[in-house]
C-alpha cells in the first residue's frame, strides 16, 4: 500500500514507486477490462530523431493494458510523416498519428477558423486539444494520461503509477497530476517551478490572500509536470491554453469543474530527466523566456475570472514581492543542495529570477493591453455545438492518413 498524506486540497500519493511494476500492470489489465486506457502523445518530428522517443516508444511497447496510443505530430511534411508511421508501427496496440501539418487536418482547421473555434497559434496546447478531440472520437479509452516525449528516464512504472489512482475501479478521482524530483547530473533542474510559480504564488496570496484557487495551486508538488491522467469526459469540458501556459490550465479547469476531493497526484519516479529548454534571456519567443511569460499571464487570466483586480502599480507591487521571495528561496535551494551533495550556480539562479521577475511585469502589462485577449481554446463541447459532425470527420480523417493502403492527405 502506498504512503499518502491529505494536505487539505487534494489527495497525495507518495512513495507509490515502492510498489513492483509487475503488480501494478497486473491490477492495471483488470481495471481496463473497465476502464480501458488510452494515451496522448503530443510529439514534434525533431523528437523521433532524438534519444528519448525511441526509448519511450520500446518501453510502451511491453505495456499490457493499454487500449490505443494517439500520437500528435507536429512540424512534419509527408515524407516525415511516412516515416512516423514506420517509427510508431513497432508498437502493438492499436495506435494513431494525427498529422497536425498534413491537409486533412488542415481542411478541419480552416473549417475551425471559420466558426471563430479554431487556436490560435501552434504550440503544445493546439496538439493536446486535437488529440483529445480524437480520443472522444474513437472512444476507446474511459480513462485518458499524456505525457511528454522528451523523457530521457522513462520506464513502464512512470506510466503505471500515473493511471493507477484514476483507473482503478473503486476509486473516484477524475484527474491524477504527476510529479518527481527534479534533481539530474548531480545539480537541480525545475528552475520555472522552482524559481518561478512557487514564489509567484505565495506573493499573490501575500497580496491578495489565501484564495482557495492560489492554496489549490500551491498544494501541488510540481504544478509543470507535463504528465497527467483523467477520466475521458474531463476532456469534454476543459478549455485550455495554446501556449507554454497549458499544464496551469489544464489544473484551473479541473479546479473549476470538479470537487478538490476527485483530484490527486502522485509520486512517478525516483529519477527523472528530459531535454532542458534554455533560458533564452534575448528572446522573448523562446525558452524559459517564453514559458515564464505565458504561465504568468494564465494565472493572471484566472485571477481575473475570479474578481481579482489588477493594474500597473499593482503588478509592479508583484514584482517587487515576488523578488524577495524568489531570493529567500534561493538560500534554501543552496542549503538544500549542499546538504545533499548536489551543483547549485547561484549567479544562474539569480539571473533567471531577474529575467521572471521582468516578466511578471510584461506578462502584466500585455494582461492590461489586450483584456479581449481569446486565450484559451474552446472546449470540445462548443465544438459539437457549433459543428456537431467535426469529431467524426477528425475521427475518419485521421483514419484516413493512418491507412497503409491509402495515400496520406489525397
Amino acid at each position: 500500500m502506498s504512503d499518502f498524506h491529505q494536505n487539505g486540497i487534494i489527495t497525495d500519493f507518495h512513495n507509490l514507486t515502492r510498489r513492483p511494476v509487475a503488480a501494478l500492470e497486473a491490477e492495471l489489465c483488470e481495471f481496463g477490462r473497465r476502464r480501458p486506457m488510452s494515451l496522448i502523445l503530443p510529439s514534434l518530428y525533431s523528437e523521433l530523431e532524438g534519444p528519448a522517443l525511441a526509448h519511450i516508444v520500446e518501453a510502451l511497447a511491453e505495456v499490457p493494458y493499454l487500449a490505443e496510443v494517439v500520437i500528435g505530430l507536429d512540424r512534419a511534411d509527408r515524407a516525415q510523416f511516412l516515416h512516423a508511421r514506420q517509427f510508431f508501427a513497432r508498437l502493438p496496440q492499436r495506435h494513431r498519428i494525427l498529422w497536425n501539418d498534413g491537409p486533412r487536418l488542415r481542411a478541419l482547421d480552416a473549417e475551425l477558423e471559420g466558426h471563430g473555434l479554431s487556436p490560435q497559434e501552434p504550440g503544445k496546447g493546439r496538439n493536446v486539444w486535437f488529440c483529445a478531440g480524437f480520443v472522444q472520437a474513437s472512444a476507446r479509452g474511459a480513462v485518458v494520461g499524456l505525457h511528454d516525449c522528451d523523457i530521457l528516464t522513462y520506464d513502464r512504472g512512470l506510466l503505471a503509477r500515473l493511471f493507477y489512482p484514476v483507473a482503478h475501479p473503486h476509486f473516484n478521482y477524475e484527474f491524477c497530476k504527476g510529479y518527481y524530483p527534479r534533481i539530474a547530473d548531480g545539480k537541480l533542474n525545475g528552475r520555472v517551478s522552482r524559481l518561478m510559480v512557487t514564489p509567484l504564488l505565495r506573493a499573490l496570496k501575500q497580496m491578495h490572500g489565501p484564495l482557495p484557487y492560489l492554496q489549490y495551486l500551491d498544494s501541488y508538488r510540481y504544478p509543470l509536470s507535463g504528465e497527467f491522467a483523467m477520466r475521458a469526459e474531463v476532456l469534454d469540458g476543459i478549455r485550455i491554453p495554446a501556449d507554454w501556459g497549458l499544464e496551469i490550465g489544464v489544473l484551473s479547469e479541473v479546479h473549476r469543474n470538479h470537487s478538490t476531493k476527485r483530484l490527486c497526484q502522485v509520486d512517478l519516479a525516483d529519477c527523472y530527466d528530459h531535454k532542458h529548454q534554455p533560458v533564452s534571456e534575448e528572446d522573448a519567443s523562446a525558452g524559459l523566456n517564453r514559458m515564464s511569460l505565458d504561465i504568468a499571464k494564465a494565472l493572471y487570466r484566472k485571477l481575473a475570472t475570479q474578481g481579482v483586480t489588477f493594474s500597473g502599480e499593482g503588478f509592479r507591487t508583484l514584482k517587487a514581492t515576488y523578488y524577495r521571495l524568489a531570493l529567500d528561496l534561493i538560500e534554501a535551494y543552496h542549503h538544500d543542495a549542499v546538504m545533499n551533495g548536489l551543483a547549485l550556480d547561484r549567479h544562474a539562479e539569480e539571473r533567471a529570477v531577474e529575467l521572471f521577475a521582468a516578466n511578471l511585469l510584461e506578462a502584466g502589462n500585455a494582461f492590461l493591453d489586450n483584456p479581449g485577449e481569446r486565450p484559451f481554446i474552446p472546449s470540445w463541447n462548443r465544438v459539437r455545438s457549433a459543428i456537431p459532425d467535426l469529431l467524426s470527420r477528425l475521427h475518419d480523417a485521421v483514419e484516413a492518413d493512418n491507412d497503409p493502403r491509402a495515400t496520406p492527405g489525397a
